[in-house]
């Protein structure tokens, strides 16, 4: 049995406890050592989840090199993992952001200024902020890979607790005055909204426990639970079927975010630090558009139908509303967050499209505002990071004096808008189609908020790089080499898989395309199929 994928989950769960472990202190020397030990780290992981990545086999079966220890005999609960080419793909994307994500945060948890009496801001101990990331990507990398209901479940839960301690114990410096209290209440609101989610989850999984052992299956792997689900060999009754449905649902929409859940996501990342920004709206909210699929349409496919349109309205009032809101933001970091609410809306609408194109295009999407969103919002961070604001009237003329920073902020707020060239064009594109197939309606009002998300984006662009230079602006450096080693793969990855994004839909169809099988669903037909001809007549 081969234990790759416990190897990708285990290096930065035991690279988070030695980080942690390293000798404390204010020295710079040491802060180094705690820096260059967790970027070792995910770098070790980004090597093995690109080895598992390209060990799948597209033409193989579903879930690939299992592995499966004993946990809690009783209850039928295994530490069961098993990639398939969506959860391959994702927790690439999350091996990929996490070494740039320490390399953006280079300086985040350094000491503060000094204060009135001579002291330094202590609080900001660099061992736990890099610890604290590593422990992020390993329980968002276990998501990705359990097959085991209930392994997910714990870890789904536990990653809710370092990204608690990463909002409120390390925010934005540049928050304003009252930035202690609104990062603990940013911190607080991000933890009960996805607890409660989390509760609702846990009384799903115990009903779904509860049902299967009756008919004969006391156990949470996942397989088995779907494939006795699609052949009728585990029946789930209407009633029963919709309430659980809803239970993972909720947990799951909660954390997308999906709207009329969101409204934590501003606040947490208006309040983060610009890394842990990235590590909430590119890699933890993933986690819940990835169980969508995996959990939601492979467990209960019949609710997933039944709830299917409801779910599409609430998206598509996600995109536009998120969109809105965003064009009319002060707030750089908020803009962001309000713009990302919209994405996912993209994202859930493609998934209960229901058609193989709706969902390729999601798990492209996830990829793909994974990578766009973090070159915008670490780009975004560095501007502020210099001028000390977040306000976008306290910029201007940006691009006269920072030439690299406003480019590279250009092709992120260009890869937002889904320019055709970039990666997040492809699968906005597959979205709106596959959508379009089954419900136009709802296909053509979701191509609102493509108008809507030049707006945001180019008045951005607008506001803080052209026009004159404001006073504070004048001497503002260009992106240093280390910035550049951060914005420069983001850049690289989005203009590559914008040309190019074969090597992904060639990983991520098959697994679309199981999904689809299991809930016994096909695309619809064309409305106006091409017709056969012959010597010149049509038939």
């Amino acid at each position: 049995m081969s234990v790759l994928l416990t190897a990708t989950c285990a290096v930065p769960a035991a690279g988070a406890v030695l980080t942690a472990a390293l000798p404390a202190g204010s020295s710079e020397s040491r802060r180094r050592t705690t820096k260059a030990v967790a970027l070792g780290v995910s770098v070790v992981t980004l090597a093995l989840a690109a080895v598992v990545a390209t060990r799948f086999d597209p033409h193989g079966t579903r879930f690939q090199l299992n592995e499966s220890y004993s946990w809690i005999r009783s209850f039928g609960i295994n530490f069961s993992l098993g990639v398939d080419g969506i959860g391959a793909v994702l927790a690439l994307l999350t091996a990929v952001l996490v070494p740039l994500v320490i390399l953006a945060s280079w300086h985040d948890a350094d000491p503060g200024p000094a204060g009135p009496d001579g002291s330094f801001e202590n609080r900001r101990r660099t061992q736990g902020f890099f610890a604290l990331i590593l422990a992020v990507e390993a329980m968002v990398v276990v998501s990705f890979y359990a097959t085991d209901v209930f392994v997910f479940y714990v870890f789904f839960e536990a990653m809710l607790i370092p990204m608690y301690f990463l909002i409120g114990g390390f925010g934005d410096r540049a928050g304003g005055p009252d930035s202690a209290r609104q990062r603990s209440y940013a911190a607080v609101k991000f933890l009960l909204y996805n607890l409660l989610g989390g509760l609702v989850m846990l009384a799903a999984v115990i009903g779904l426990y509860v049902i299967a052992q009756d008919q004969g299956f006391g156990t949470f792997d996942l397989p088995t639970l779907t494939s006795a689900i699609a052949d009728g060999r585990l029946q789930l009754t209407g009633t029963a079927e919709k309430a659980l449905f809803l239970g993972f649902f909720f947990a799951f929409a909660v954390k997308a975010p999906l709207w009329p859940l969101h409204t934590w996501l501003p606040n947490a990342m208006g309040e983060s630090t610009a890394g842990t920004a990235v590590l909430i709206t590119a890699v933890v909210d993933k986690v819940g558009t990835f169980a969508m699929l995996r959990f939601c349409l492979g467990l209960f496919p019949d609710a997933s139908k039944t709830f299917a349109p409801a779910i599409l309205v609430l998206a598509l009032v996600g995109i536009v509303y998120g969109a809105l809101l965003a064009v009319g933001q002060k707030d750089i970091k908020r803009l962001v967050a309000y713009a990302s609410i919209s994405h996912f809306g993209f994202i859930i609408m493609g998934v209960f499209a229901l058609t193989s194109q709706g969902q390729s295009g999601a798990t492209l999407y996830m990829v793909n505002h994974g990578l766009s969103t973090a070159a915008w919002m670490l780009v975004a961070g560095f501007l502020i990071s210099r001028r000390g604001s977040r306000l976008i009237a306290d910029y201007g003329g940006v691009q006269k004096v920072a030439p690299v920073l406003a480019g590279t902020f250009l092709i992120g707020s260009l890869a937002t808008l889904s320019l055709p060239g970039l990666a997040p064009f492809v699968s906005e594109f597959l979205v709106l189609v596959g959508t379009f197939t089954r419900y136009p309606a709802i296909g053509i009002v979701a191509t609102f908020g493509i108008v809507l998300a030049a707006l945001y984006a180019l008045l951005l662009y607008q506001r803080t790089m052209t026009g004159p230079v404001k006073d504070d602006v004048r001497t503002m450096p260009d992106l240093k080499l280390r910035e550049l080693a951060v914005v420069g793969p983001l850049v690289a990855l989005t203009i590559l898989l914008g040309v190019y994004p074969k090597p992904l839909t060639d990983l991520v169809n098959p697994s679309v395309n199981a999904t689809l099988s299991q809930i016994h669903q096909t695309d619809p037909a064309p409305a106006h199929p091409v017709a056969a001809t012959s010597g010149g007549e049509q038939k």
